[in-house]
């Protein structure tokens, strides 16, 4: 089933919006992958410069789900390149939202997947192992939980308390 249109869920859904059921990101997230629209049940990491948990979280089953990575908006190496673009369409991720960077451009448009990232980075991340899922994370300026959901379209990227028809 298509993803609903983003502005089209603003307007049927003013009082969430309002009360704050319903949010948006701020408008700057670049598009990528072969998705432009996606949408799915929230699963959240918080990692920072190190995607280990982030290759370990899209190599299990993805249901549908959009991948939520708080990368504390950093903007010094990539949290996802292409590799794990084909790995997380593979196992059935509806997209992925970086609060940092991502790379392989070209990689990641070719993945049956929605990609939104603040920025490009040709390096790659630590590998530490850092970082914790399953938890509310905090992506530019607006709380994110798990199993909320997100929609994301070109206009734009909501997330609702619950599942919106």
């Amino acid at each position: 089933m298509p993803s609903p249109a983003t502005t089209d869920l603003c307007d049927a859904h003013e009082d969430r919006l309002a009360d704050g059921r319903l949010r948006v990101l701020p408008p700057g997230y670049l598009s990528f992958g072969g998705q432009p629209a996606f949408s799915g049940e929230c699963f959240t990491l918080s990692v920072f410069e190190d995607n280990v948990l982030v290759r370990a979280t899209l190599e299990v089953a993805g249901n549908g789900r959009v991948l939520i990575v708080d990368g504390g908006a950093s903007r010094r190496c990539a949290l996802v390149g292409g590799n794990l673009a084909a790995l997380g369409a593979r196992n059935g991720w509806a997209g992925i939202v970086v609060h940092g960077a991502v790379r392989d451009a070209d990689e990641l448009d070719r993945a049956a997947l929605g990609i939104r990232a603040l920025a490009l980075h040709p390096q790659r991340s630590a590998k530490r192992g850092g970082g914790e899922s399953g938890i509310a994370v905090a992506i530019s300026g607006v709380l994110l939980k798990p199993g909320e959901w997100l929609y994301a379209d070109r206009d734009g990227i909501l997330v609702s308390d619950q599942r919106l028809a």
